[in-house]
């Protein structure tokens, strides 16, 4: 649970932060589909998609367009993983594009990453942005610049 600190005569006062409901609707839809995909919900992620869903990892270089193939990708990329979470350091939508900025953390398998017999554990610094279609509570377009260079520094000492 994360608290936010005041000074109030100086005395430091615990206060909860917002929770889903005090969000935009746009982050509170941000939040449904990392919390589906970082749970390898596929049943809740088929509900995001379309046949016109983009996902592009721009460092990678590499694009998916549509609900089967977007999830074709991610479930070829998280087999076997352990654990998967976004730890969201800070997000912000204009209108209906929410970015996301923080750290995917992962722990498992180490034959995707060249490390067969390991279980690895890697944070990539990361932004994801994340374009909906209001009306239809859908994701139009998913985007991920990721810190390729910081996950090769990790993995090479483990």
């Amino acid at each position: 649970m994360r608290y936010i600190c005041f000074i109030l005569c100086l005395f430091c006062v615990p206060v909860k932060a917002n929770n889903f409901g005090d969000m935009p609707l746009e982050q509170q839809y941000a939040m449904e589909y990392i919390t589906a995909l970082t749970k390898h919900d596929y049943k809740s992620l088929r509900y995001f998609y379309d046949r016109d869903t983009v996902f592009y990892d721009k460092t990678a270089n590499v694009t998916y367009t549509g609900r089967r193939h977007i999830l074709e990708f991610f479930s070829r990329a998280h087999a076997g993983v352990l654990e998967y979470s976004l730890d969201i350091e800070h997000m912000y939508n204009a209108g209906s594009l929410v970015v996301i900025i923080g750290n995917y953390r992962l722990r498992g398998p180490g034959e995707q990453f060249g490390k067969p017999g390991k279980i690895i554990d890697i944070a990539v610094p990361g932004v994801t942005t994340l374009k909906f279609n209001m009306s239809k509570k859908r994701v139009e377009e998913h985007q991920d610049l990721m810190d390729y260079q910081t996950m090769a520094d990790q993995l090479s000492t483990q």
